[in-house]
């Protein structure tokens, strides 16, 4: 199937996802999931909760890493390559003209920021709705679930650093894979 989806159609779908999503990170799975599994069905949700696993894992930004690793599985390297410059493409520019041009001129408006202020909610909501779906995938079963409980109490009471959860996390499934 990777064959037949063109690199344009690559490019404009990561371009698309790229220019619609406020508050990167997280607030981007949801979108992402809905254009690459449900919409454009490239990826079934098994694979793509593999694929944000292993995008957890690598360092950098979370939606770029996703992009390159999907663009790869559709189209190789080159794939990869594409997706990514499509998910990046847009904030570039936007980063750009903002700083080139617009910033200096809206700084201080009242609309500017009355628009930030009400998007700072929405793209918290766009993290829940991640988080949600996410746990409707990953906590099947009671293991799962005892071990995310476990893992946000530790995060929330002790601060514990992400590194840390993420390797307690690897190692809990190790030891739990070797009794089953």
């Amino acid at each position: 199937m990777g064959n037949k989806i063109s690199f344009l159609r690559l490019l404009l779908t990561f371009l698309k996802i790229g220019a619609f999503t406020f508050g990167g990170g997280y607030a981007i799975l949801p979108i992402i999931q809905e254009e690459i599994v449900h919409r454009q069905k490239w990826v079934d949700t098994d694979d793509f909760m593999d694929i944000l696993v292993i995008t957890q894992s690598l360092p950098g930004p979370l939606a770029l890493n996703c992009s390159l690793i999907i663009g790869q599985r559709l189209r190789g390297t080159t794939g990869g390559l594409v997706a990514a410059l499509g998910i990046i493409l847009p904030s570039f520019l936007i980063i750009l003209l903002l700083a080139a041009f617009l910033l200096p001129l809206i700084r201080d408006s009242r609309l500017v920021q009355a628009i930030f202020y009400g998007l700072r909610p929405a793209v918290v909501a766009l993290v829940v709705t991640a988080a949600w779906s996410l746990g409707q995938e990953f906590l099947k079963d009671r293991f799962a679930l005892a071990l995310f409980l476990v893992l946000v109490t530790g995060s929330l009471l002790f601060r514990l650093h992400p590194v840390l959860l993420l390797a307690l996390g690897g190692l809990a499934g190790l030891l739990w894979s070797k009794k089953g």
